[in-house]
């Protein structure tokens, strides 16, 4: 995993600053309000972290939604739709898909716009 992010940061270039937040996504984005714009990548990997080290992840769902409104500068949020395919045959990844699913509908009703990328092609579904 840290290669792949090393890979991932360098693509970006020395203009973006990463802060790593892989459960208190919440407190970062408040703390961080007020600069620049901010890219949280991603919401699925955070969902995961919150769900791995057994946090409440629906009350960090939802606190994270009731700041969204509250925040002066923008946030870009990417996430995974895990729910396509087909259901998992074990009882952690079903979890994680219907809480997927839910963190998503949950932060994209917090969000302004909201848009759906497929094969590189992007769908706006929220003006």
């Amino acid at each position: 995993m840290a290669e792949r992010i090393a890979r991932h940061q360098a693509r970006r270039g020395t203009e973006w600053t990463t802060l790593a937040a892989p459960r208190d996504l919440t407190g970062t984005l408040h703390s961080s309000d007020g600069g620049p714009p901010r890219l949280v990548d991603c919401l699925t990997l955070w969902l995961s972290n919150l769900i791995l080290a057994d946090i409440d992840w629906q009350a960090e769902v939802a606190a994270l939604a009731d700041l969204i409104p509250r925040l002066t500068a923008p946030v870009v949020f990417v996430t995974n739709e895990v729910g396509s395919g087909i259901v998992p045959d074990n009882a952690l990844a079903r979890v994680y898909r219907d809480a997927a699913g839910l963190t998503n509908q949950r932060i994209a009703a917090a969000c302004d716009e909201l848009w759906f990328r497929v094969a590189g092609h992007p769908l706006k579904v929220k003006p």
